[in-house]
């Protein structure tokens, strides 16, 4: 017996998440599909900072965010690159290198930047911006802004 349609204005479903280690080969099916992910609120960063979101073993975190002042800390992922792409908005991301201190600065949608494994980086915006992280979590440490 099938199921009833639901009526027009009904909310659509809700989306599933694909949990697959970072290093793994293609494959034809997904290795693991979990439930959707309950909402970003205010306790987010928090909950995925002290671990219960997961520790993040050979996985990704994709998130996105909306922004409107300078970040107040310095982060940095031991475990691997994370690309940040700009969505709207301008910001500019200050990378701590052996040689100094990069600045690289987005100002198009869909420019991005590649913040390379085991560098400092924070960033500074030029007005309310929206921005997609892929973020190898697990081991990611924080500082203060100087």
């Amino acid at each position: 017996m099938s199921s009833p349609a639901a009526p027009d204005d009904a909310p659509p479903p809700p989306v599933s998440l694909v949990k697959k280690p970072r290093d793994a080969a293609p494959a034809a099916e997904p290795t693991e599909v979990v439930p959707a992910a309950p909402p970003a609120d205010e306790t987010f960063w928090q909950r995925l900072t002290s671990g219960q979101l997961g520790d993040f073993h050979h996985e990704r975190l994709v998130a996105g965010g909306n922004f409107e002042a300078d970040w107040p800390m310095w982060e940095m992922h031991p475990n691997g690159d994370e690309m940040v792409c700009l969505l709207s908005g301008s910001v500019t991301f200050l990378l701590e290198e052996t040689q100094g201190t990069r600045e690289v600065v987005l100002s198009k949608s869909g420019t991005y930047v590649l913040v390379p494994k085991g560098i400092w980086h924070t960033a500074r915006t030029h007005g309310p911006c929206r921005m997609l992280f892929i973020t190898p979590g697990e081991g990611t440490l924080h500082r203060p802004a100087r």
